[in-house]
């Protein structure tokens, strides 16, 4: 029998298993993991199109497994103005696949300085997907917009948490701590509009 109360979630993503999980936390959901989910190639245009082919894979990996199970993918990404909304979607294959996170954060100011722009205006994009153990849907998608700081600070987040400057909290993603940027951050905001549609 499925556990009414687990959300196996789509990701291999140490980071943002640990933000959903803390997002989750009080709401009565408990996120799980399974061993043999095998990820999917992801789409170049859509957050919403690649958090759906990850819930989707891992709903059917799970009913080949012989179980039926709610499942969550999400999908995130970073959008610079000034760079026509790159990285977007391939926010975690900038710079090809073996780039580390500061190595992506350097790449993206060079481009930025390159385009001679000086809008350095950027959102952080998050789309959730979440499949019912039964097969129905619910999918948001929600953002927080910002800017991309002059140089990283703060050791807390992941991915472009130090780059993404916070005019709100006048910090960076990455100055702020876990529950202050849940509080306000585009996966917070995510989380947050899901659980009301579960509620319906």
């Amino acid at each position: 029998m499925p556990d009414s109360k687990a959300i196996f979630v789509a990701t291999k993503n140490a980071g943002k298993l640990h933000e959903l999980r803390a997002l989750f936390s009080g709401s009565g959901w408990r996120l799980e993991t399974f061993g043999g989910y095998a990820d999917v190639a992801e789409g170049t245009s859509s957050y919403a199109e690649n958090a759906a082919l990850k819930a989707t894979a891992l709903y059917r990996q799970l009913l080949r497994a012989g179980r039926a199970e709610n499942v969550l993918g999400d999908d995130s990404g970073l959008e610079v103005a000034a760079l026509g909304g790159r990285p977007g979607v391939l926010s975690a294959r900038y710079g090809g696949a073996d780039a580390t996170w500061p190595e992506r954060r350097a790449l993206l100011r060079r481009e930025l300085a390159a385009s001679g722009s000086g809008d350095r205006s950027a959102r952080f994009v998050c789309a959730l997907h979440f499949i019912r153990n039964a097969g129905s849907t619910i999918a948001v998608e929600c953002y927080v917009a910002g800017s991309i700081s002059a140089e990283d600070a703060g050791a807390s987040g992941f991915s472009y948490d130090a780059a993404f400057w916070y005019p709100p909290g006048r910090k960076t993603f990455g100055e702020l701590t876990g529950d202050e940027k849940n509080r306000v951050s585009h996966r917070g905001r995510a989380v947050a509009a899901l659980l009301r549609g579960l509620e319906c």
